[in-house]
């Protein structure tokens, strides 16, 4: 693996703004070419909130199957994925950045190099505004969502209740600090 490369896992709870934190670390880092930020494969089609690849059931199972996919798992009855050229990057020397389930970070860790967490969230009073909002049938009940938790250990841990480019910096800062 190249100096700094590997993985940074950006996880949290549904409606702590992992999306948006990246989007705005992205236009940050735009012209620094040692960041990746991958779109990631999902089974649903992209939305306001998430700018992903739709791939389809059976093309997620054959991708799987292949082993197209440098990680992949399934929640909230969705198929999610990161493609293989993002390992072929991360062991270039780049640090790719993507928001995956808090329970594949132990999975990732045993496949992946370099690997680092990222925790982004929010209080369950801005957790719970922001997913009312959404509106989707495929968040369920949300005192369900919200009482879950997945236990992990973060290497950084960034609180999103207010100020979104503060969040961002926050995200910057920590992927910096790996070519240091």
């Amino acid at each position: 693996m190249g100096p700094g490369g590997g993985f940074v896992l950006v996880v949290g709870p549904s409606g702590a703004g992992k999306d948006t934190v990246i989007r705005l670390a992205r236009a940050r880092l735009a012209d620094d070419p040692r960041f990746v930020f991958p779109r990631r494969l999902v089974t649903r089609p992209p939305s306001e909130h998430e700018d992903n690849i739709e791939i389809s059931e059976a093309a997620f199972t054959e991708g799987e199957a292949q082993g197209a996919f440098a990680l992949s798992w399934c929640a909230h009855g969705l198929c999610y994925a990161i493609g293989r050229d993002c390992l072929t990057l991360a062991e270039a020397g780049h640090v790719v950045v993507c928001n995956v389930s808090r329970r594949v970070v132990d999975t990732a860790r045993a496949r992946l190099p370099g690997v680092s967490v990222v925790a982004v969230t929010a209080s369950p009073a801005v957790l719970a505004q922001r997913l009312a909002a959404r509106g989707r049938a495929q968040d369920g009940d949300l005192g369900t969502r919200l009482s879950r938790a997945v236990p992990m250990i973060a290497d950084c841990t960034i609180w999103n209740d207010a100020d979104r480019h503060e969040a961002a910096g926050t995200l910057v800062a920590h992927l910096r600090a790996r070519f240091t």
